[in-house]
Protein backbone atom coordinates (compact mmCIF):
# COMPACT_ATOMS: atom_id res chain seq x y z
CA UNK A 1 0.00 0.00 0.00
CA UNK A 2 1.15 3.41 -0.84
CA UNK A 3 1.07 5.11 2.54
CA UNK A 4 3.32 1.97 4.00
CA UNK A 5 5.65 2.55 1.36
CA UNK A 6 5.94 6.04 2.78
CA UNK A 7 6.39 5.04 6.16
CA UNK A 8 9.07 3.42 5.74
CA UNK A 9 9.46 0.60 3.98
CA UNK A 10 -12.76 -7.38 -3.96
CA UNK A 11 -14.72 -8.91 -4.90
CA UNK A 12 -17.47 -8.85 -2.47
CA UNK A 13 -18.23 -11.92 -0.26
CA UNK A 14 -21.99 -13.19 -1.25
CA UNK A 15 -23.66 -11.97 2.35
CA UNK A 16 -23.10 -8.30 1.67
CA UNK A 17 -25.66 -6.19 2.75
CA UNK A 18 -25.27 -3.41 0.45
CA UNK A 19 -25.85 -3.30 -3.31
CA UNK A 20 -22.68 -2.80 -5.46
CA UNK A 21 -21.98 -0.51 -8.33
CA UNK A 22 -22.34 -1.73 -11.69
CA UNK A 23 -18.75 -0.91 -12.76
CA UNK A 24 -16.73 -3.52 -10.72
CA UNK A 25 -13.14 -1.38 -10.40
CA UNK A 26 -12.09 1.19 -8.02
CA UNK A 27 -11.51 3.59 -10.80
CA UNK A 28 -12.56 4.19 -14.52
CA UNK A 29 -10.27 4.55 -17.17
CA UNK A 30 -8.79 8.05 -17.74
CA UNK A 31 -10.20 8.92 -13.95
CA UNK A 32 -6.88 10.13 -11.94
CA UNK A 33 -7.15 10.94 -7.96
CA UNK A 34 -3.69 12.37 -6.70
CA UNK A 35 -3.92 13.17 -2.25
CA UNK A 36 -0.87 15.04 -0.81
CA UNK A 37 0.62 12.84 2.67
CA UNK A 38 1.57 13.86 5.88
CA UNK A 39 3.07 11.61 8.75
CA UNK A 40 2.62 12.60 12.67
CA UNK A 41 2.82 16.77 12.82
CA UNK A 42 4.77 16.77 9.53
CA UNK A 43 2.26 18.75 6.42
CA UNK A 44 3.57 17.26 3.78
CA UNK A 45 6.15 14.42 3.17
CA UNK A 46 5.08 13.28 -0.43
CA UNK A 47 2.24 12.40 -2.25
CA UNK A 48 -0.08 9.78 -3.94
CA UNK A 49 -1.47 9.28 -7.44
CA UNK A 50 -3.74 6.72 -8.67
CA UNK A 51 -4.90 6.51 -12.22
CA UNK A 52 -6.66 4.49 -14.21
CA UNK A 53 -6.27 2.99 -17.72
CA UNK A 54 -8.56 0.62 -20.50
CA UNK A 55 -6.13 -1.38 -22.77
CA UNK A 56 -7.62 -3.28 -25.25
CA UNK A 57 -11.20 -4.01 -26.32
CA UNK A 58 -14.09 -6.45 -25.89
CA UNK A 59 -13.13 -9.99 -24.12
CA UNK A 60 -9.39 -8.80 -24.29
CA UNK A 61 -10.18 -5.56 -22.54
CA UNK A 62 -8.65 -4.92 -18.99
CA UNK A 63 -8.04 -2.25 -16.71
CA UNK A 64 -4.28 -1.39 -15.30
CA UNK A 65 -4.70 0.74 -12.82
CA UNK A 66 -1.26 2.39 -11.34
CA UNK A 67 0.31 3.75 -8.26
CA UNK A 68 2.93 6.18 -8.18
CA UNK A 69 4.10 7.72 -4.45
CA UNK A 70 7.33 9.50 -4.00
CA UNK A 71 8.26 12.14 -1.10
CA UNK A 72 9.05 15.64 -1.69
CA UNK A 73 10.50 18.72 -0.54
CA UNK A 74 12.43 18.45 3.00
CA UNK A 75 10.88 14.79 3.77
CA UNK A 76 12.57 13.45 0.96
CA UNK A 77 15.83 15.11 2.06
CA UNK A 78 15.71 13.15 4.74
CA UNK A 79 13.78 10.17 3.29
CA UNK A 80 14.07 9.34 -0.63
CA UNK A 81 11.20 7.02 -1.60
CA UNK A 82 9.42 6.11 -4.79
CA UNK A 83 7.49 3.77 -5.57
CA UNK A 84 5.33 2.32 -8.37
CA UNK A 85 2.20 -0.31 -8.04
CA UNK A 86 0.00 -1.66 -11.02
CA UNK A 87 -2.66 -3.96 -10.90
CA UNK A 88 -4.28 -5.51 -14.24
CA UNK A 89 -8.17 -6.33 -13.69
CA UNK A 90 -9.72 -8.74 -16.18
CA UNK A 91 -12.78 -6.48 -17.38
CA UNK A 92 -15.01 -9.58 -18.70
CA UNK A 93 -14.45 -11.35 -15.30
CA UNK A 94 -13.43 -7.84 -13.10
CA UNK A 95 -11.02 -10.50 -11.41
CA UNK A 96 -7.38 -9.01 -10.44
CA UNK A 97 -5.00 -11.00 -12.85
CA UNK A 98 -1.68 -9.77 -11.86
CA UNK A 99 0.13 -7.15 -9.16
CA UNK A 100 3.13 -5.93 -9.44
CA UNK A 101 5.27 -3.41 -6.68
CA UNK A 102 8.53 -1.66 -7.10
CA UNK A 103 10.06 0.86 -4.17
CA UNK A 104 13.50 2.60 -4.16
CA UNK A 105 14.26 3.85 -0.04
CA UNK A 106 17.48 5.09 0.51
CA UNK A 107 19.48 1.74 -0.50
CA UNK A 108 16.32 -0.94 -0.07
CA UNK A 109 15.01 -1.71 -3.59
CA UNK A 110 11.93 -3.40 -3.63
CA UNK A 111 10.20 -5.34 -6.49
CA UNK A 112 7.66 -8.24 -7.05
CA UNK A 113 4.65 -9.36 -8.19
CA UNK A 114 1.97 -11.32 -8.32
CA UNK A 115 -0.10 -13.66 -10.84
CA UNK A 116 -3.53 -15.46 -10.51
CA UNK A 117 -4.44 -18.95 -11.21
CA UNK A 118 -8.20 -18.60 -10.30
CA UNK A 119 -8.88 -22.58 -11.61
CA UNK A 120 -6.07 -23.82 -9.44
CA UNK A 121 -6.86 -21.38 -6.80
CA UNK A 122 -3.51 -20.08 -6.27
CA UNK A 123 -1.49 -17.44 -6.73
CA UNK A 124 2.72 -17.43 -8.33
CA UNK A 125 4.47 -14.48 -6.16
CA UNK A 126 7.77 -13.74 -7.69
CA UNK A 127 10.76 -11.51 -5.66
CA UNK A 128 13.24 -10.08 -8.65
CA UNK A 129 15.40 -9.03 -5.80
CA UNK A 130 15.36 -11.89 -3.38
CA UNK A 131 14.48 -15.02 -5.46
CA UNK A 132 14.35 -16.97 -2.86
CA UNK A 133 11.78 -15.80 -1.43
CA UNK A 134 9.57 -16.73 -4.23
CA UNK A 135 6.43 -18.71 -4.19
CA UNK A 136 3.46 -20.27 -4.89
CA UNK A 137 0.14 -19.48 -2.52
CA UNK A 138 -2.71 -21.21 -2.02
CA UNK A 139 -5.46 -18.48 -2.41
CA UNK A 140 -8.43 -18.57 0.23
CA UNK A 141 -11.92 -18.46 -1.26
CA UNK A 142 -13.16 -15.22 -3.09
CA UNK A 143 -11.78 -12.83 -5.46
CA UNK A 144 -8.72 -10.56 -4.20
CA UNK A 145 -8.24 -7.05 -4.87
CA UNK A 146 -4.74 -5.13 -4.20
CA UNK A 147 -5.35 -3.44 -0.80
CA UNK A 148 -5.53 0.37 -1.69
CA UNK A 149 -7.88 -0.01 -4.44
CA UNK A 150 -9.68 -2.32 -2.33
CA UNK A 151 -10.61 0.47 0.12
CA UNK A 152 -11.00 2.75 -3.26
CA UNK A 153 -13.55 0.36 -4.47
CA UNK A 154 -16.25 0.98 -1.13
CA UNK A 155 -17.17 3.90 -3.06
CA UNK A 156 -19.57 2.45 -5.25
CA UNK A 157 -20.91 0.15 -2.19
CA UNK A 158 -23.52 2.58 -1.55
CA UNK A 159 -22.84 1.65 2.18
CA UNK A 160 -24.96 3.20 5.08
CA UNK A 161 -23.78 3.92 8.45
CA UNK A 162 -24.23 1.00 10.40
CA UNK A 163 -23.56 -1.22 7.28
CA UNK A 164 -21.08 -3.84 6.62
CA UNK A 165 -19.23 -5.30 3.31
CA UNK A 166 -16.54 -8.41 3.43
CA UNK A 167 -13.54 -8.13 0.46
CA UNK A 168 -10.90 -10.32 0.11
CA UNK A 169 -7.24 -8.22 -0.25
CA UNK A 170 -3.54 -9.09 -1.16
CA UNK A 171 -0.50 -7.07 -0.10
CA UNK A 172 2.59 -8.39 -1.18
CA UNK A 173 2.34 -11.89 0.07
CA UNK A 174 -0.67 -12.39 2.12
CA UNK A 175 -4.54 -12.24 1.94
CA UNK A 176 -6.23 -10.47 4.23
CA UNK A 177 -9.87 -11.44 4.88
CA UNK A 178 -11.65 -8.37 5.58
CA UNK A 179 -14.96 -7.28 6.95
CA UNK A 180 -15.56 -3.20 6.04
CA UNK A 181 -17.70 -1.33 8.41
CA UNK A 182 -19.37 2.04 7.79
CA UNK A 183 -18.39 2.89 11.49
CA UNK A 184 -19.28 7.42 11.64
CA UNK A 185 -19.68 10.32 9.76
CA UNK A 186 -17.03 13.33 9.77
CA UNK A 187 -16.34 16.31 7.88
CA UNK A 188 -13.01 16.55 5.83
CA UNK A 189 -11.07 19.60 4.81
CA UNK A 190 -9.21 19.12 1.72
CA UNK A 191 -7.47 21.10 -1.30
CA UNK A 192 -10.72 20.73 -3.15
CA UNK A 193 -13.51 21.80 -0.45
CA UNK A 194 -15.16 20.59 2.45
CA UNK A 195 -16.90 17.02 1.99
CA UNK A 196 -19.41 15.18 4.27
CA UNK A 197 -17.84 11.50 4.82
CA UNK A 198 -18.75 8.54 5.88
CA UNK A 199 -15.80 6.72 7.72
CA UNK A 200 -15.24 3.20 6.06
CA UNK A 201 -12.98 0.44 8.79
CA UNK A 202 -11.34 -2.71 7.93
CA UNK A 203 -10.71 -5.57 9.96
CA UNK A 204 -9.64 -8.60 10.48
CA UNK A 205 -12.70 -10.11 12.34
CA UNK A 206 -13.28 -13.54 11.02
CA UNK A 207 -9.35 -15.10 10.84
CA UNK A 208 -6.72 -14.22 13.08
CA UNK A 209 -4.87 -10.79 12.70
CA UNK A 210 -1.82 -10.49 10.82
CA UNK A 211 0.33 -8.02 8.99
CA UNK A 212 -0.50 -4.93 9.38
CA UNK A 213 -4.32 -5.51 10.63
CA UNK A 214 -2.70 -6.84 14.36
CA UNK A 215 -3.41 -5.05 17.30
CA UNK A 216 -2.19 -1.65 17.55
CA UNK A 217 -2.46 -0.64 13.64
CA UNK A 218 -5.62 0.99 12.35
CA UNK A 219 -6.46 1.66 8.57
CA UNK A 220 -9.57 4.12 8.05
CA UNK A 221 -11.34 5.43 4.65
CA UNK A 222 -13.56 8.43 3.81
CA UNK A 223 -15.44 8.30 1.29
CA UNK A 224 -17.57 11.72 0.53
CA UNK A 225 -21.36 11.61 0.39
CA UNK A 226 -22.08 14.71 -1.16
CA UNK A 227 -22.36 13.74 -4.69
CA UNK A 228 -22.49 10.16 -6.73
CA UNK A 229 -18.71 10.70 -7.29
CA UNK A 230 -18.21 9.31 -3.44
CA UNK A 231 -14.55 10.45 -3.93
CA UNK A 232 -12.04 8.46 -1.27
CA UNK A 233 -11.51 11.61 0.22
CA UNK A 234 -8.66 10.14 2.88
CA UNK A 235 -7.11 7.18 3.96
CA UNK A 236 -5.08 7.09 7.40
CA UNK A 237 -2.73 4.17 8.11
CA UNK A 238 -1.79 3.96 11.54
CA UNK A 239 0.64 2.36 14.12
CA UNK A 240 2.00 2.68 17.13
CA UNK A 241 5.11 4.73 16.63
CA UNK A 242 2.70 7.32 13.92
CA UNK A 243 0.12 7.57 11.86
CA UNK A 244 0.38 8.45 7.64
CA UNK A 245 -2.62 10.48 6.78
CA UNK A 246 -3.24 10.83 2.66
CA UNK A 247 -5.97 13.74 1.75
CA UNK A 248 -7.23 14.63 -1.29
CA UNK A 249 -5.26 17.19 -3.46
CA UNK A 250 -6.81 16.76 -7.02
CA UNK A 251 -9.05 14.49 -9.10
CA UNK A 252 -9.50 14.24 -12.72
CA UNK A 253 -12.70 12.76 -14.30
CA UNK A 254 -12.94 9.02 -16.17
CA UNK A 255 -12.71 9.99 -20.23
Amino acid sequence: MAILGLAGALAPAPDCRAQASSWPFALKSGETISYSVRWGLIPFVGSIEISAEEIGTGSAAVLRVTTRTSTSGLARSILSFDGRGESVYQERTGRLLSSSEWSAYRNKVVKNSLAFDYERRQAVYTDEIRPQKSKTIRMPAGDPSDLILALIQTRGWNLKLGDQRDALVVFEDQFFPLTIRAEETQFVITAMGVFRTLVLVPRMEKTPQIGIFKKGSTVRVWIETDDDLHLPVRFEVGFRFGSGVATLLEYTPPK
